[in-house]
């Protein structure tokens, strides 16, 4: 059992200016010592908001604390495996009238295959996938 930590929560550390070894002992002491890792969908998420910064010291701030993460904690890739799980719970949820995001549908994937939860601020969105196991910070 492991934990994929959503952007959502890596976002809310760097705006609260704590740094990534903290972020990881709030999620280890809210959900137990598990392993840590980031979809590869969430990096995308993080690259973003680094050129989303309004003023040229917040980029450099948060592509710091971005650049920790990605050397601090396994980046999970899509796979052929992934993509197919995204596709047919995409197919499912649509049947019943809900969209869930793109990134969030590859991050959820990314979970399920490997049996890992999901560690967000988000759970509108991660609690549509079936079967995906949703950890609220």
């Amino acid at each position: 059992m492991g934990l994929i930590v959503d952007s959502t929560a890596w976002i809310a550390g760097e705006r609260a200016r704590s740094t990534v070894p903290e972020v990881l002992k709030d999620i280890h002491e809210g959900v137990g010592d598990q392993e840590v890792a980031i979809s590869v969908m969430s990096a995308a998420e993080l690259v973003h908001g680094i050129w989303r910064a309004a003023a040229p010291r917040i980029r450099v701030r948060r592509e710091e604390f971005v650049e920790e993460i990605f050397a601090r904690v396994p980046l999970r890739p899509v796979s052929l495996r992934i993509a197919r799980i995204a596709g047919e719970v995409d197919a499912m949820t649509r049947s019943r009238g809900v969209v869930v995001p793109t990134t969030d549908l590859f991050i959820g994937a990314t979970a399920l295959e490997i049996g890992f939860s999901v560690v967000t601020h988000n759970l509108r969105h991660f609690q549509q996938i079936p079967g995906l196991q949703v950890v609220q910070l």
